[in-house]
């Protein structure tokens, strides 16, 4: 069954275009490299929650968006495989300094499906 990656990550308003621009050139990136799909989505309808919410795991502010992203993969083999390509491809080079936004405040992790269609 395949494998999932999924971020969410908040994002200043004011860099959302240049988020934009990191995020296709990582698109094309991971599905040179072998990902099945990459998608990611910015929150148009994710209000602030009283104890849980998708802002409120990122801390988000009032100038930042929220974005959901995920990769897919055939397996976790796979993604182990292609991860170790993406992270050595120069064509994302760069620190987090460098990133349109703040990478202590994302929330990543792997996900093996259980429903798929």
């Amino acid at each position: 069954m395949s494998y999932v990656d999924g971020f969410i990550v908040a994002v200043p308003k004011a860099k959302l275009d240049a988020y934009q621009a990191l995020a296709r050139k990582a698109c094309e990136v991971w599905m040179e490299h072998g990902a099945l799909s990459y998608v990611e989505a910015v929150g148009d309808d994710v209000p602030y929650g009283e104890l849980t919410s998708f802002p409120r795991a990122v801390q988000a502010t009032e100038d930042e968006v929220v974005v959901f992203a995920w990769i897919t993969y055939e397996s976790r083999e796979s993604r182990d495989d292609i991860v170790k390509k993406v992270m050595a491809d120069p064509r994302l080079d760069g620190s987090m300094e460098d990133m349109p936004f703040d990478g202590k405040r994302m929330i990543y992790g792997g996900f093996s499906m259980i429903v798929e269609a």
